[in-house]
């Protein structure tokens, strides 16, 4: 039986297939990003989700690709983990870049992330190639939940925020700055926190100026500086993969007209595609 995961900062879809490609379980934990989530977290996550544990000793596979993978001591880190509580299979730890790809495309084209944080990478249609090594929440992470969560908290604080969106926004969020320096310096997860504030956008009932500005902004930003970086992109599709994107489609299509990118598929959660895949190709290997 192979156990395919993807990870992201905020959630985790897991999904068990037998060898004929039969979904047998099918179950969600929290984030498991290895470069933010501590150690002991990481265990506990996995061993209190009840679907996963009826089958720690009987998966032969795990195939993760996740956040945070996509370099070689937090990969080694969750590989650790997934060994010790899946004892019985083999392991295999990719970035989420991996199975983005997977999801969307089986050709050429450029594969970005847009979800809690975000990511891009140019397929040839054998191999992925990321030209810019993603450095985080922190210093990257253009047009993902916690870059507009970022920018939200911002414009709050340094009052560029509507009044009316302002007073909304203080209602559905704790804004004490001791609230949000605790979360953001002290606590685990700071990428997951901050995004959580970018659901004030996406959750709006009204559409306004500053949300459509603030989205355009973001994309305008991701695709500079992680979509035409790529040279390939003049000639391929363009895919975006996640819930970002899912509510974006719009303000991508419109920051990509300057440029003469070319659109391709926008899915919202990549694990679906993930499971196609793995009928088609993998399975074969591993049954």
């Amino acid at each position: 039986m192979t156990l395919i995961a993807d990870g992201g900062s905020t959630k985790c879809d897991w999904i068990l297939l037998s060898p004929e490609g039969e979904v047998l379980v099918k179950t969600r934990t929290k984030g498991l990003n290895p470069a933010v989530v501590p150690l002991s977290e990481l265990y506990s996550r996995i061993r209190e989700n009840e679907d996963l544990q009826g089958i720690f000793q009987k998966t032969e596979t795990v195939d993760f690709y996740g956040a945070g993978c996509g370099t070689i001591t937090p990969k080694n880190t969750l590989t650790k983990v997934l060994s010790d509580i899946f004892p019985n299979a083999t392991v295999d730890v990719n970035e989420d870049l991996l199975a983005a790809v997977y999801a969307a495309t089986a050709e050429p084209g450029i594969v970005c992330i847009l979800g809690t944080g975000s990511n891009s990478c140019y397929f040839d249609g054998e191999k992925i190639h990321a030209h810019v090594p993603s450095l985080g929440f922190v210093l990257m992470d253009e047009a993902s939940g916690n870059y507009f969560g970022k920018r939200l908290i911002r414009d709050y604080y340094y009052k560029k925020m509507p009044t009316k969106l302002a007073r909304e926004f203080e209602k559905r969020f704790d804004l004490d700055p001791d609230v949000i320096k605790l979360n953001v310096y002290q606590r685990p997860n700071p990428n997951t926190y901050l995004a959580s504030f970018a659901e004030f956008i996406f959750t709006s009932e009204e559409v306004n100026g500053y949300f459509w500005q603030l989205i355009s902004e973001g994309m305008t930003r991701f695709i500079e500086y992680r979509v035409l970086c790529y040279k390939e992109a003049q000639n391929v599709p363009v895919h975006f993969i996640g819930s970002i994107a899912h509510f974006s489609e719009e303000q991508i299509r419109n920051a990509m007209k300057p440029y003469h990118l070319q659109l391709g598929k926008i899915i919202r959660r990549p694990i679906d595609g993930l499971i196609e895949y793995y009928r088609e190709h993998r399975l074969k290997i591993h049954s």
